[in-house]
């Protein structure tokens, strides 16, 4: 298979500090066209770095801005058009925007690590979780 048939895009899994100050949030989106809840990801656009793809796309999903932060495992699978994918991921925290729908995602919502374990969609999504904790220097345990 040549490379141009090959799927890049990117995205983040998106924290900040709970409102109390006990613990983190993750930001999860729903997408209706796939009726999944997600990362904020999506194709790079011709030139744009891996880095820059997640950023935006996290602008653009969420409405919010970010920090980057660790490099986590890439997701390689097949999509819907039979393409392999590969999407590159990074924990990032939010530092500030507000959310509101858009043509792609109808909901935002912050949970504890645990909930968005459990609300996630695909597994893929799910490893992330223990990850991020990891790369912030959490215990697993707080999963």
């Amino acid at each position: 298979m040549d490379g141009e048939s090959v799927v890049r895009a990117a995205g983040c899994v998106l924290w900040r500090r709970s409102p109390s100050g006990e613990g983190i949030e993750l930001a999860l989106i729903y997408r209706p066209k796939w009726a999944d809840w997600s990362w904020p990801k999506g194709k790079l656009k011709c030139g744009e770095t891996s880095q820059q793809a997640a950023v935006r796309e996290v602008q653009e999903e969420t409405g919010m801005t970010c920090r980057l932060g660790t490099e986590l495992p890439s997701a390689y699978y097949i999509d819907a058009q039979g393409r392999p994918k590969t999407v590159r991921y990074w924990t990032a925290e939010a530092t500030g925007g507000d959310f509101e729908p858009n043509s792609e995602v109808s909901s935002l919502v912050w949970l504890n690590p645990h909930e968005a374990h459990d609300r996630l969609t695909n597994g893929r999504d799910k490893d992330l979780v223990p990850l991020l904790l990891l790369s912030l220097g959490m215990s697993r345990g707080e999963l």
